[in-house]
């Protein structure tokens, strides 16, 4: 698929993976739709990129709000890519240091904004594709979702970020599957420790030498542009399909995480 002057839509582009992904789609030629409940971010990577880029603040696990943001993508070009590239709460231990209970709706709220809200907007997304005339070999578009290297070894206090990472990696093929016969295709990239806005004034040196030293190479934590490179590729090949890529150097995670 050629990106230029098509529209992409993507859930969480106000920072890490999802602004990475929207200047390097938009850099290609894409006009992208930046969806993030984070308003002064969103608006903010919309404003640096200009012409072709919009923002439209959108709670990913409203079905009103998505479906509003994908017709405004749609509005801008054949809508022809989704990324779900956003954030959400962390995890907690199942038992606190006293003994007592994880809160069963700290879980529900975890499986919620990363794995319903992923399956919100896949759907919508799918709907909204599926009306793109088809190009070469019949494909429409491509919805790329996010896991995690927790899916496969989550650590402690990720039992819910882990179960839901790992449903998202569980329900991609069968969504390649179902999504086959319009010719839209779906990909899973599932990062392992990068340097996101989430450590906010860190030092990236060090924290390269404290979660870095735990990854075969390159010894350092991975970087949201190369993400964005991932996610170009995956537009760009059409026989990547109903599959997960690894992002993470090789590492592995152990029980108390990277280091």
């Amino acid at each position: 698929m050629l990106l230029d002057g098509v529209s992409a839509f993507i859930a969480g582009g106000g920072g890490g993976f999802g602004a990475a992904t929207a200047r390097r789609l938009h850099a290609a030629g894409a006009r992208v739709m930046i969806a993030d409940l984070d308003q002064d971010k969103g608006a903010a990577v919309a404003k640096e990129l200009g012409a072709g880029a919009r923002f439209m603040r959108t709670d990913v696990t409203d079905e009103d709000g998505v479906r509003s943001a994908l017709d405004a993508a749609a509005s801008m070009g054949p809508l022809r890519v989704s990324v779900a590239a956003h954030g959400g709460p962390g995890g907690k231990r199942v038992l606190d240091r006293e003994g007592g209970a994880q809160e069963q709706a700290d879980f529900t709220r975890v499986i919620d904004v990363f794995l319903s809200a992923t399956f919100n907007i896949a759907r919508l997304a799918a709907e909204a594709i599926a009306r793109s005339e088809p190009l070469e070999d019949g494909e429409r578009g491509v919805i790329i979702n996010t896991a995690s290297i927790a899916a496969y070894e989550g650590t402690i206090g990720q039992a819910a970020y882990g179960a839901a990472k790992a449903g998202i990696v569980g329900m991609t093929l069968p969504l390649a599957r179902d999504l086959s016969p319009v010719g839209v295709r779906v990909v899973t990239i599932a990062p392992g420790t990068f340097l996101t806005p989430a450590f906010k004034d860190a030092d990236p040196v060090q924290l390269d030498a404290m979660w870095g030293a735990a990854v075969p190479f390159p010894k350092r934590m991975g970087r949201p542009a190369e993400y964005a490179l991932l996610a170009q590729q995956i537009c760009e090949n059409v026989y990547l399909n109903g599959e997960t890529i690894r992002l993470d150097g090789g590492l592995r995670f152990t029980p108390k995480g990277a280091r």
